[in-house]
């Protein structure tokens, strides 16, 4: 018999899913084994509510219930409880240790239900008296939380609001989410995140994720072992250096993983237990969070060159060593110089996907497909101009180029010859070839020096205008204009994030050209009117592509991302537009069936996957998207023993 006063409350040692930090030492077990899960039988002792359970091998072996349980991979991790697969009456069993109370079950964000706790479960697991006597279901929670979060003014308020129940009580968290995704989104992603971020040191209150600065060099692998989770599938990490359109917050950078991750499983079903967030603090060059006395990170300049190189390998290395080969490891908000040798470093030796470079590309492509039903036309008739020539541009620009050499059969050098990209110095041409970043340069083409954008607009006529510059505002009146001169339905996409640095405002887009244009921003825009109709602005979010393009990657055991995945990202998606949305001029489907959505795209990467032989999990399943639902993390809450 033992007593508790640390939680070990989240099911067998050993068990996939487990968060607590005595369950799982540094054991590892094969995926193929199959696992016998011992479910004591328990005799109640004193008043006191004391429970007194045999430990010794021998009396469990005596007195106990063995159920066999076959291993299976959902959302990506092996859900050997059958929390996923079990049908919604299977019972679980939320204890592996003896306990003095169920105070232990009402602090666990993963198990505590709050009043939702059935009475048998009150009896049974020691709530009497820790709750009021009331009984309510799931959804009169949901009901609740969602009037409560409405009664906030502000975003932040409400993004701190869902953070605080997302520590507490995760399933309620999920299903809140899922149920009202339009209207959450923006709050637990862009553009709400983004002011999250830059006063992350004052709202912070828990740690959600591994912060691994320069301080555990030559300890990582270590490090990664503290996390109590042991089965990761998704690690999002950053270096903080280029938030959004923030630019260096540093160690605050930590609310795009938590943020992105908390959306895998809202929107791909991945279980919340198989996701670590990761924060690389390596200082930050912001003077003004040097000086803020609520910076939770280092207070120093950043590291670079090799100091830098050797911090990020010793974690991929670890990571690799500690989880396997088939976790995915995506790279948020680096700078540009790191993104790109990141990603080529890594590409060939990890499972590694850039969502600044390769996941808004993916949702782009998938735009531009879709609006092609409304503008007629190949992709290939059509001419690109970009405003920001970093990951975002130089991505979205390889991508399409790799899209018309797979419809044309062309190779993708003649292909890029159509698609022009206008950086801080001007139009990209070949006669500034010698000063150009390594990235910058098969865009450089023949072509007069041009300076400014509403010149390169007239010059090279453009049939789509991108804005990647993160700078708000800079397709002026006379950019769009000029657009709206060339192009009878001119394509204009403001990318970039948040709100405040879109290149122009959907209000502007649509009163420039008179209601013609194709507008799309990277955060979303209340619908506009204009001249008695109403607008109603795309959104080309990367909440749309990386859910269900991960899920692919995790439920086929892909060891490799190839660029033949992201268009098939991109084809499904823009397969999904249906002709209601057309009517409303959207070039991408409504929110409300963001998992189907997912589950197609997790479909067709993974069918991409087993083509090119890069997937593990075999035999490949009949349905491939049957499977992916199959496999989606449930935020329904499950009866306990």
């Amino acid at each position: 018999m033992m007593s508790l006063n640390r939680s070990c409350f989240l099911g067998n040692p050993g068990i996939a899913g487990s968060s607590s930090p005595f369950s799982q030492s540094q054991k590892r077990r094969p995926a193929s084994l199959k696992v016998v899960a011992v479910v004591p039988k328990v005799r109640t002792g004193d008043r006191n509510g004391s429970v007194v359970m045999e430990n010794a091998l021998q009396e469990v072996k005596a007195e106990s219930e063995v159920v066999e349980l076959k291993s299976t991979v959902h959302g990506g991790v092996q859900d050997v409880y059958g929390e996923d697969t079990a049908t919604e009456d299977q019972l679980v069993t939320p204890w592996s240790i003896s306990v003095a109370s169920g105070y232990t079950l009402i602090r666990s964000p993963h198990h505590n239900k709050g009043l939702a706790f059935t009475e048998k479960e009150r009896d049974a697991h020691y709530l009497r008296g820790l709750l009021p006597p009331v009984v309510i279901s799931q959804e009169l929670q949901v009901k609740k939380m969602i009037n409560s979060i409405r009664q906030y003014q502000v975003p932040l308020q409400k993004y701190i609001a869902m953070m605080d129940l997302q520590g507490r009580n995760e399933k309620l968290f999920y299903k809140l989410l899922i149920e009202h995704i339009e209207e959450l989104l923006p709050v637990v992603y862009t553009p709400t995140v983004g002011e999250a971020c830059q006063k992350y040191g004052s709202i912070f209150t828990q740690p959600q994720g591994l912060f691994i600065s320069l301080k555990e060099k030559g300890k990582i692998l270590e490090v990664l072992r503290n996390w109590p989770e042991k089965n990761i599938q998704v690690i999002v990490v950053t270096d903080g250096e280029r938030i959004l359109g923030l630019g260096d917050l540093g160690c605050h950078g930590m609310g795009i993983p938590v943020g992105k991750l908390a959306l895998y499983t809202a929107l791909g079903g991945v279980r919340p237990s198989a996701c670590l967030p990761v924060t690389i603090d390596v200082g930050t060059n912001n003077e003004k969070l040097l000086n803020d006395e609520f910076y939770i990170g280092l207070r120093q300049k950043r590291a670079t060159g090799q100091e830098y190189a050797e911090l990020l390998h010793e974690f991929m290395t670890a990571v690799k060593q500690n989880y396997g080969e088939k976790v995915l490891v995506q790279f948020e908000d680096f700078a540009n110089h790191n993104a790109f040798e990141l990603l080529a470093k890594y590409a060939s030796t990890h499972l590694v996907f850039n969502d600044d470079i390769q996941g808004t590309a993916s949702v782009v492509l998938a735009g531009l497909l879709a609006a092609l039903k409304l503008v007629k036309g190949s992709l290939s008739e059509h001419r690109f101009l970009f405003l920001g020539a970093g990951e975002a541009g130089t991505g979205i620009a390889e991508l399409i180029a790799l899209e018309v050499s797979k419809q044309t059969n062309t190779p993708v050098e003649e292909t890029r010859k159509n698609i022009w990209l206008v950086d801080s110095k001007g139009l990209i041409v070949s006669s500034r070839l010698d000063s150009l970043q390594h990235f910058k340069k098969p865009w450089a083409h023949e072509h007069e020096p041009v300076r400014e954008l509403v010149d390169a607009v007239k010059s090279i006529k453009p049939t789509v205008l991108i804005g990647t510059s993160g700078v708000g505002r800079t397709f002026t009146k006379e950019v769009v204009e000029a657009m709206a001169s060339l192009n009878e339905r001119p394509i204009i996409l403001a990318l970039s994030n948040p709100t405040s640095q879109s290149e122009c405002t959907a209000e502007e887009a649509y009163t420039w050209t008179e209601g013609r244009a194709m507008y799309c921003s990277g955060s979303p825009f209340p619908p506009v009117e204009y001249n008695g109709k109403v607008y109603y602005p795309g959104q080309a979010n990367n909440a749309y592509i990386f859910p269900g393009f991960g899920l692919g990657l995790i439920m086929s055991g892909t060891i490799r991302v190839h660029d033949d995945m992201l268009l098939a990202a991109s084809e499904a998606l823009a397969s999904m537009v249906t002709q209601e949305d057309f009517d409303k001029g959207l070039i991408y489907p409504p929110f409300t069936n963001i998992r189907k959505i997912s589950a197609h795209i997790a479909a067709k990467v993974a069918a991409k996957s087993y083509e090119l032989g890069l997937a593990t999990r075999l035999p490949e399943p009949r349905d491939l998207e049957r499977y992916a639902e199959s496999c989606m993390y449930s935020p329904s809450y499950r009866s306990f023993r």
